[in-house]
């Protein structure tokens, strides 16, 4: 069986303990979705950060008691 169209194959090295705790939860043929579906959750969260840094250096620092104050009302 072959690579599907639209997949690369790539080598990479990860630290024993976390290849076993990969492994743990999802056996060895879920090993590459579980990888690729954390990378790709890692690109969001890089994106979130830049899009983040360039709201901050139009608007400034967010003010924290603010959010918290925002977060308040939301939860009550």
């Amino acid at each position: 069986m072959g690579i599907p169209a639209g997949v690369e194959k790539h080598s990479v090295s990860i630290p024993a303990a976390t290849s076993e705790g990969v492994r743990a939860r999802v056996g060895s043929r879920g090993f590459s979705a579980y990888v690729a579906g954390a990378v790709a959750r890692q690109l969001e969260r890089d994106a979130l950060d830049d899009a983040l840094a360039r709201m901050e250096a139009e608007h400034g620092v967010v003010d924290e008691d603010e959010v918290a104050a925002i977060m308040g009302r939301l939860a009550g």
